[in-house]
């Protein structure tokens, strides 16, 4: 019953995560020690990343231009002015920083493993798949605060030492990453299980810390019933409205039906695994883990849907 309710075993994670912090947030001497940790789970990711998305295939796949132009487009273009049509239509009636949290869930690259497995389900297009989660995030990593400073005004000025973090804590171990992979590649890719483990546990300890420091500062007492059904009921839009709308693009294109189920996980997935080391890096604490929220539920939600989505496509392929 469990696997039906959560097809993917990272919500259950999150959801161990969430209420984890909630109940015993990090607290006075503990906070500068939690935040070095998630620090330094954060660089070690984005290393990780580094390492493991494949530069070589990406060069190789962008010449399938029409697909992967697309899946930026959807991923940054539409899906970037769904979440600010989404903070506009929540700003009235939400606390601010939680509606930005609805621009920032809009401006993040694809996930990686979790849409590529669920197009490799659903009969998609294996490859161009993984061209495609390489290509969204090595875009994202320099594109996703770039495009949310533009996109959020005053609320999302880059200061300098942001900046700095940014390129210290993200891109730095991300283009080391990269340098080493010709040697390290070959042990991740042997060590799927593992790098998948250390990769999922170094997003729940910045989540973690992130929510901890939104949990002392008294988001749930900030947050009724109202509010947060608004949150489950914005995001059950998104939801609707990008996985709709990636769909439709890719009949638009006329796509091959194997390109367009890429399409459609590519696009309208989003990534916790850069979203909260991105939050850590551009918000103080106590917003980060507020502006986490919607991302939060949204990326929950998208592995549930596509875990039930993808085999009724690949049924119907079989048809």
């Amino acid at each position: 019953m469990l696997s039906r309710l959560f097809p993917d075993r990272f919500v259950p994670v999150l959801l161990a995560t969430i209420l984890l912090a909630s109940l015993l947030p990090v607290r006075g001497a503990a906070v500068p020690v939690a935040q070095g940790l998630s620090t330094a789970a954060i660089v070690f990711l984005f290393f990780l990343n580094g390492v493991r998305l494949p530069r070589d295939e990406v060069l190789h796949g962008i010449r399938n231009w029409k697909l992967q132009g697309s899946a930026l487009a959807f991923c940054f273009g539409v899906m970037a002015l769904l979440g600010l049509a989404a903070q506009a239509a929540t700003a009235p009636v939400l606390p601010a920083t939680l509606a930005l949290g609805f621009l920032f869930l809009g401006i993040l690259p694809s996930t990686v493993q979790s849409a590529t497995a669920a197009s490799s389900l659903a009969g998609g297009n294996v490859a161009a798949s993984v061209v495609a989660a390489a290509l969204l995030n090595l875009t994202g990593v320099a594109a996703s605060p770039l495009l949310f400073a533009a996109l959020a005004g005053a609320e999302g000025e880059i200061h300098g030492q942001a900046v700095l973090r940014i390129v210290a804590i993200l891109l730095l171990p991300f283009v080391a990453g990269q340098l080493v992979q010709r040697w390290l590649r070959p042990w991740v890719l042997a060590n799927r299980g593992l790098a998948t483990v250390m990769d999922r546990t170094a997003i729940a300890i910045a989540v973690y810390v992130a929510f901890s420091a939104a949990v002392v500062a008294g988001i749930w007492g900030l947050l009724d019933g109202r509010e947060i059904g608004i949150v489950f009921a914005a995001v059950a839009v998104l939801l609707a409205l990008s996985f709709g709308g990636a769909w439709a693009l890719g009949g638009l294109l006329n796509l091959a039906r194997a390109d367009r189920i890429t399409l459609l996980f590519s696009g309208a997935q989003k990534s916790i695994a850069v979203g909260a080391p991105l939050a850590a890096t551009l918000f103080p604490p106590a917003t980060a883990g507020m502006v986490l929220v919607p991302i939060l539920v949204y990326h929950m939600a998208q592995l549930i849907l596509s875990a039930w989505i993808a085999p009724i496509l690949a049924r119907r392929q079989e048809v």
